[in-house]
């Protein structure tokens, strides 16, 4: 399952994601799943990216070795051959394309693997559409293979994070976070609309290593929501920003 936000129409802004050479970055987007492939593909146009399909992996492997994509968006379970294999394949050809790993195993060996065989990052589904265009981006500016400037930007609302000076602004005002704060505001940005749960947030602020109790959540959405809590320009108070769905989660909201 892929979780959107087709309601607000900034979800996946467009951007001008160039390559040097001023060409929008070519991604190679594996899944066998068609309604994930199509999603992610028609997304991914939409966040100004050059896409390419493929269902299986070889298909992937000859894509991948004729087209010289900038990125793989790569399933772990494909029919043919998993995707570890396939990068595994891919690194002992010679060939460096950054690999973003989709999966649906969420155990601790599984995401090892991925990025021992040479993946560069893994999204766990259900995922969102903002996070995978994310993650992207942070990939292509870590190999230089975007020349964007605002690709480091993460915004909503009022709010915004900078992902290179890790600064954090809302209304315009600078926000001190700590490194787990931080974490936690940009999961929820980049989830912007989707309610997330305790245990998502576990994993994916605290990570697999965290032994302690769920309710670390509620002190960090806690913690968080007051250091938000900065006046507007005019001196009144800013809406919360921060929704509390009970018996569900947390959700990055704007109000009505």
């Amino acid at each position: 399952m892929v979780h959107s936000n087709p309601t607000r129409s900034t979800a996946i802004p467009p951007r001008n994601a160039g390559t040097s050479t001023g060409q929008p970055p070519h991604l190679l987007v594996v899944d066998d799943e068609p309604n994930i492939r199509d999603l992610l593909a028609a997304s991914l146009r939409f966040a100004g990216f050059e896409v390419s399909v493929a269902a299986n992996g070889n298909e992937a492997l000859r894509a991948a070795t004729e087209n010289t994509p900038d990125l793989m968006v790569l399933d772990v379970m494909l029919p043919d051959m998993d995707g570890f294999t396939v990068t595994r394949s891919l690194r002992g050809r010679g060939h460096t394309i950054p690999v973003l790993f989709l999966t649906a195993r969420d155990d601790v060996a599984d995401k090892v693997a991925g990025l021992t065989v040479g993946g560069d990052d893994y999204v766990t589904k259900p995922f969102s559409l903002e996070e995978v265009v994310a993650r992207i981006r942070a990939i292509l500016r870590r190999a230089g293979r975007t020349d964007d400037d605002d690709s480091s930007l993460i915004s909503y609302g009022d709010l915004e994070l900078d992902e290179d000076s890790h600064e954090v602004r809302r209304a315009g005002t600078v926000v001190e976070l700590s490194p787990t704060e931080y974490k936690l505001l940009r999961y929820l940005m980049v989830n912007a609309g989707r309610v997330l749960s305790k245990a998502q947030i576990l994993d994916h602020v605290w990570e697999y290593g965290w032994i302690g109790e769920p309710a670390i959540v509620e002190s960090y959405v806690s913690y968080l929501r007051r250091k938000l809590d900065v006046p507007g320009p005019d001196g009144a108070a800013l809406p919360q920003i921060i929704q509390t769905k009970r018996g569900f989660g947390y959700q990055l909201r704007l109000p009505r």
